[in-house]
């Protein structure tokens, strides 16, 4: 491995398919685009996990994993309430006891 590929890591196939939801979310549907986001974020975090940093690596490893987790499983709900949100509010609210 070079020092290039080191340096860069992960970025580009993150990035490629962060950009890729992004037209997903202008250009076709919101909902799936949301959702595809949300999974690219849960990649990276799963990237940081196994040890890849080079541009990724912003902050301190665990930091990281938690941030892009977090941003990833709140896109991913938002997505999936967005598309199916008649069918899980209820189901949420039940869950909690207020429905």
């Amino acid at each position: 491995m070079t020092n290039d590929d080191q340096k860069w890591g992960p970025f580009p196939l993150i990035l490629a398919g962060a950009a890729l939801a992004m037209l997903t979310i202008f250009f076709v549907d919101g909902e799936w685009g949301a959702f595809a986001l949300g999974a690219v974020l849960m990649v990276a975090a799963a990237l940081r996990f196994a040890g890849y940093g080079g541009l990724m690596a912003v902050r301190t490893r665990k930091t990281d994993m938690v941030v892009y987790g977090g941003f990833g499983v709140g896109l991913v709900a938002v997505g999936m309430f967005l598309e199916y949100g008649s069918v899980l509010k209820p189901a949420v609210l039940q869950l909690l006891g207020g429905g």
